[in-house]
């Protein structure tokens, strides 16, 4: 656990020095919050807060594919890396390092989000609700993770950055985040519930509110979650295959 703890630090450290990095996960959720959510459903109690839910999902998934699908991809390339995997300890602590390093910056990401709702619309949370959310925020964070760690062992860092930029806006429209639950066009209903955005934010539609999930996008999330992380399992072992055998 210090060595996870340790590796955590380092990574939280090397986010710090540049701070750009902390402003662009938080900028495209509290943007879309500004300039979607505030003017067309800000006044209303229960569309701000559903709304609100999906730009948490869309944070998340912003936060979680590019820090890891770009900063795993760049750090291969560097001396460091290289170096750590031929440590004793395996590779275990730098993994969990990395993933607990990028929930703390993922946290960070979403706090503009919550203050914009909280200062600028209705929404409405109880305290229970925000405890339910809170933790479906970690449930949500998981397959994103998995999916940018995939990328990322998969990919050289200028190619991960194009498949990112490619992955992130259709997993957004398709999953029926820029649109109120129910209320997305005909086609991205009917695909919506295969992507794992759409089991994502139904998760947080129903934490925050009074909404049933539908089975088949739960269901799809946790598959997506399983195949997600044995892609990302794959990516890896594929990676030092190439490079240290």
């Amino acid at each position: 656990m210090s060595l996870v703890l340790t590796s955590a630090r380092y990574d939280l450290l090397e986010t710090v020095r540049i701070p750009i990095a902390l402003v662009g996960s938080a900028f495209f959720p509290a943007a879309s919050m500004l300039f979607f959510v505030v003017p067309f459903a800000g006044d209303e109690p229960a569309g701000a807060t559903f709304a609100t839910a999906s730009m948490l999902v869309f944070s998340v998934m912003v936060s979680n594919l590019f820090r890891y699908g770009i900063g795993v991809s760049e750090e291969r390339a560097q001396p460091w890396e290289p170096y750590t995997r031929t440590l004793p300890a395996g590779p275990l602590p730098r993994f969990a390092g990395r993933l607990l390093s990028g929930l703390v910056i993922m946290l960070i990401s979403l706090v503009p989000v919550v203050l914009i709702a909280a200062l600028l619309t209705e929404a409405t949370i109880t305290p229970a609700r925000f405890a339910l959310a809170s933790g479906a925020v970690f449930v949500t964070a998981l397959p994103f993770a998995l999916m940018g760690f995939a990328v990322g062992y998969a990919l050289p860092s200028k190619a991960a950055l194009v498949v990112c930029q490619l992955i992130f806006f259709p997993l957004a429209f398709g999953g029926g985040l820029m649109s109120a639950p129910g209320q997305a066009p005909g086609f991205v209903e009917s695909l919506a519930p295969f992507l794992p955005t759409r089991g994502a934010a139904e998760l947080m539609w129903a934490s925050v509110g009074d909404y049933p999930p539908h089975p088949v996008a739960l269901g799809m999330l946790a598959v997506w979650t399983v195949a997600l992380g044995a892609l990302a399992v794959w990516a890896y072992r594929r990676d030092e295959g190439r490079r240290f055998s």
